[in-house]
C-alpha cells in the first residue's frame, strides 16, 4: 500500500509543479489572482443570496439550493481539515510560486473549490447555457488554487466532489 501512496503522491506533485511552475506567466498571474476570489466566501454567498432574494422562478429556487449547499458543504470541509491536517504545497515543495498572502490553515480539501461548486451546480441544473458557462468557471477556480500554490490537485478534486454532492442533494430535496 505504501508504494501505491508514494506513486500517487509523486504524480500529484508533478501535476502540481506543472500547473504552479511550468505555465507561469504575468497574464495568468493576474487572471488566476482575480478568478480565485470567485470561490471565496464573499462572492459565493453574495451570488447565492442575491438569487435567493432577488430572482424569480427557477432561478430563485436555484439560489436557495445554492445557499443550502454552501452551508451544508462546509461542515465536512471543516471536519476533514481538522482530521487530516495536510500542509499547503508552498510549505512543502521547494520553488513553489505563491500568491501575495498565502494561507496558513490546512490544505485538504479546498474550501474555495467546494464553495464554487456548491454555489454554481444548482444554477447549472437550470439551463444548458448556464452549465456551459459556469462549469468551466468553477473548474478555473479549482485550477487557480493550484496555480497560486495554495492547494494540491487532490485538494481541489475533493472540494469539487464535496461541493457537487452537497449541491446535488440540495437540488434533489429542495425544489
Amino acid at each position: 500500500m505504501g508504494r501505491v501512496v508514494t506513486w500517487l503522491q509523486q504524480h500529484e506533485n508533478r501535476m502540481f509543479c506543472f500547473v504552479n511552475q511550468r505555465i507561469q506567466h504575468s497574464v495568468l498571474d493576474r487572471f488566476f489572482g482575480l478568478i480565485t476570489h470567485l470561490g471565496g466566501a464573499t462572492a459565493t454567498i453574495f451570488t447565492a443570496l442575491s438569487l435567493a432574494l432577488l430572482a424569480g422562478g427557477e432561478w430563485r429556487t436555484a439560489g436557495i439550493q445554492s445557499c443550502v449547499a454552501l452551508a451544508v458543504s462546509h461542515v465536512p470541509v471543516a471536519i476533514i481539515k481538522k482530521k487530516y491536517p495536510r500542509l499547503r504545497p508552498y510549505l512543502v515543495l521547494p520553488d513553489t510560486f505563491t500568491y501575495k498572502n498565502p494561507l496558513t490553515d490546512h490544505s485538504f480539501p479546498s474550501g474555495h473549490t467546494t464553495a464554487i461548486f456548491s454555489a454554481l451546480v444548482p444554477l447549472m441544473y437550470v439551463s444548458s447555457w448556464a452549465l456551459g458557462l459556469l462549469l468551466p468557471l468553477a473548474i478555473l477556480v479549482g485550477i487557480s488554487r493550484i496555480y497560486l500554490g495554495l492547494h494540491y490537485p487532490s485538494d481541489c478534486l475533493a472540494g469539487c466532489l464535496i461541493g457537487t454532492v452537497a449541491a446535488a442533494a440540495a437540488v434533489t430535496f429542495i425544489g
